[in-house]
């Protein structure tokens, strides 16, 4: 989600106007209309104080995807149809015999 965005919603979520806003944080109106406006990104340290102004904090969460090994999906990306059948029989047979190795 964009600062514009995170903010705005915020902002009318505390049902404080830019002006309430500015009063509470000493961050300019103009600053934080053009923030919305998506003129211009604000500091994180800024963000952070509007945010909370607003009763809320910013969060980091992984990204989906991100630390993820791709190198093997491209690998079976590369073979042919046939090709990944023929891999995924072998891998069927693997769990067919470790299941009844299982059961001795």
């Amino acid at each position: 989600m964009s600062a514009r965005t995170m903010l705005r919603e915020a902002r009318r979520h505390a049902a404080l106007t830019q002006r309430e806003l500015a009063r509470r944080t000493g961050v300019a109106q103009p600053t934080i209309a053009r923030i919305e406006g998506g003129v211009a990104e604000p500091r994180f340290d800024t963000l952070e104080r509007l945010l909370a102004a607003c009763g809320q904090t910013l969060a980091s969460t992984a990204r989906p995807g991100s630390g993820i090994d791709r190198s093997q999906l491209r690998e079976l990306l590369r073979l042919s149809p046939r090709q990944r059948i023929d891999l995924l029989r072998d891998d069927v047979a693997g769990l067919r015999r470790l299941e009844a190795a299982a059961r001795r």
